[in-house]
C-alpha cells in the first residue's frame, strides 16, 4: 500500500509541486494569522503584543453584547444584507440568462463589456456619483422632478430611500461582473439539448426554464449557500461611503461599527471580539445552508 501511494505521488510530483504553492499561501497569509483571534480573548496592549497581554476571558464580548448600538448595527447588517440576497442575488442569473439568449456576436460583447466597467469603479467615485446624481437639492435627478412640477425624492436622507439607493447601487456594481461564473456554467450545457427541444417545439421560454435552469443549478445552489454563508458579514466601503448622519439607523452596520468603536478608538479586544462573533455566525449560517441544501436538493459545496 506504501509503495503505491509512493509511486502515485512520484508520477504525479509536478502536479503536488503546482499544488503546494497554493497551499503554502494559504498556509502563511490565512491559517497562520489566525492566531491574532487570541486578541479577542485578552486586554491587548500593542506595546506587551499579543502573547505578554493578560487574558480577559469572555470579558470582551459580555461588554458586546451589553451594547445597544451592537444590536442595531448587527439587525442592519442582517437586513442589508438580507435585501442584497433578494434582489442583487437573482440579478446576474437573470442578466446572464438574457445575455445567453443575444444571438448578434458583436451587440453581446458590447453588452458584456458595459455590464462589467462599474465593478472596475472603486466605491469612493460610485458613491461620488449617488451623491451628484440623487441628492435631494443639488442631485440631477432631483433637478429633473422639480423642473416637471414634482417633488423631490430624498433619495439619501430618508431611510426607506437610503436602503433602495444602497441596494440599487450594489446591483449596478455587482451584477454584470456576477454574470461570468454563470456564462461560463451556461456554456457546459449541451447543445443538443436545445436542438432536441426545437424538434418537439418548444419555444425560448421553454427552453430556459427545462434545460438552461437546471443546466446552472448546481452554480446558482453553490453560490447561493456561500453568500448565505456571509449574512452577518458586511463590506465597509459601500455603506461607509453612502451613509450620513440622517440615516444613521440604517446605514450603521458592524464594519462600520468596528471601526469607530475598535480601530478608531484603538479597542482591538472589542475590534477582534466582533470579528470572531461574525465568523462564528457566518460558519453556522454557511453549515446550516449547506445541510439545508443536501437535504432539499442534493446540491451542497461537500
Amino acid at each position: 500500500m506504501k509503495k503505491s501511494r509512493r509511486l502515485i505521488v512520484g508520477q504525479d510530483w509536478q502536479l503536488y509541486a503546482l499544488l503546494s504553492l497554493p497551499m503554502l499561501y494559504f498556509l502563511i497569509f490565512k491559517y497562520i494569522p489566525m492566531y491574532g483571534v487570541t486578541i479577542a480573548f485578552k486586554d491587548f496592549n500593542m506595546f506587551q503584543g499579543i502573547w505578554k497581554s493578560p487574558w480577559v476571558g469572555l470579558d470582551a464580548f459580555r461588554e458586546i453584547f451589553l451594547m445597544k448600538d451592537f444590536y442595531k448595527v448587527l439587525r442592519n447588517t442582517m437586513l442589508l444584507n438580507l435585501l442584497d440576497l433578494l434582489v442583487s442575488f437573482p440579478a446576474p442569473i437573470i442578466l446572464a440568462v438574457l445575455l445567453n439568449e443575444i444571438r448578434i456576436k458583436w451587440f453581446k460583447k458590447g453588452a458584456q463589456t458595459v455590464l462589467y466597467l462599474p465593478h472596475f469603479i472603486s466605491w469612493v467615485i460610485i458613491g461620488g456619483m449617488v451623491y451628484q446624481l440623487l441628492s435631494t437639492n443639488t442631485g440631477l435627478v432631483n433637478i429633473l422632478l422639480k423642473s416637471s412640477g414634482m417633488k423631490a425624492i430624498p433619495f439619501l436622507t430618508e431611510p426607506i430611500y437610503w436602503v433602495i439607493t444602497y441596494v440599487g447601487a450594489g446591483v449596478w456594481q455587482n451584477a454584470g461582473w456576477g454574470t461570468i461564473i454563470y456564462l461560463a456554467a451556461l456554456a457546459g450545457i449541451n447543445k443538443e439539448l436545445y436542438e432536441a427541444a426545437a424538434v418537439d417545439g418548444a419555444g425560448r421560454l421553454r427552453k430556459i426554464w427545462n434545460i438552461t435552469l437546471p443546466g446552472i443549478k448546481p452554480t446558482i445552489m453553490i453560490l447561493l449557500i456561500i453568500n448565505i454563508g456571509h449574512m452577518a458579514s458586511i463590506g465597509f466601503e459601500r455603506p461607509f461611503v453612502l451613509a450620513n448622519p440622517l440615516v444613521t439607523d440604517v446605514s450603521e452596520v458592524i464594519s462600520t461599527f468596528v471601526y469607530k468603536v475598535g480601530i478608531h478608538s484603538a479597542r482591538f479586544t472589542i475590534a477582534t471580539a466582533i470579528g470572531l462573533f461574525q465568523a462564528v455566525v457566518g460558519l453556522i449560517f454557511l453549515l446550516s445552508s449547506n445541510y439545508i441544501s443536501k437535504k432539499v436538493t442534493d446540491q451542497g459545496i461537500w
